[in-house]
């Protein structure tokens, strides 16, 4: 199963981004196929919180589009939402112990260890941090 970092949410919802038709075009075929793909949980909230930021994003009117979006997002039925399981602190605490993890670089370990929980097979980002975590496959939206 292949899951889908916050970052090619976003290029996929702003027109003006230099991935957007790259992230489009990748959503889109997945969110109309019937194989299952997924968004970590912290994915979604993410995108929503940078999205409706008005310091980022001043003036436009973005909360009633991006909670539209994430509703479209949600109505594929292919889609599994990755959260939390009784068993994600063990699994998170391998992922910051061996990758010496602390800080902001936190965020990226608990997505790790979502996808990883979850048998999530390749994590479409173009996020370069997630590297630092060998356990999990990573690949570009480009490539």
């Amino acid at each position: 199963m292949l899951a889908v970092d916050t970052n090619v949410l976003m290029y996929a919802f702003f027109s003006d981004s230099p991935f957007h038709d790259a992230a489009r075009a990748t959503i889109t075929d997945l969110a109309q196929s019937p194989v299952a793909w997924a968004i970590p949980w912290p994915c979604v909230h993410e995108f929503y919180a940078v999205a409706t930021n008005p310091k980022i994003f001043p003036g436009r009117g973005l909360p009633a589009r991006a909670r539209t979006q994430i509703d479209a997002w949600l109505s594929s039925p292919s889609l599994q939402l990755l959260s939390e399981t009784a068993n994600h602190w063990e699994v998170l605490r391998r992922i910051v112990e061996s990758g010496r993890i602390a800080g902001p670089a936190v965020r990226d370990a608990r997505i790790a260890a979502l996808c990883l929980t979850h048998g999530v097979t390749e994590l479409l980002t173009l996020d370069r941090d997630f590297g630092r975590f060998p356990e999990l496959t990573v690949r570009s939206i480009l490539s």
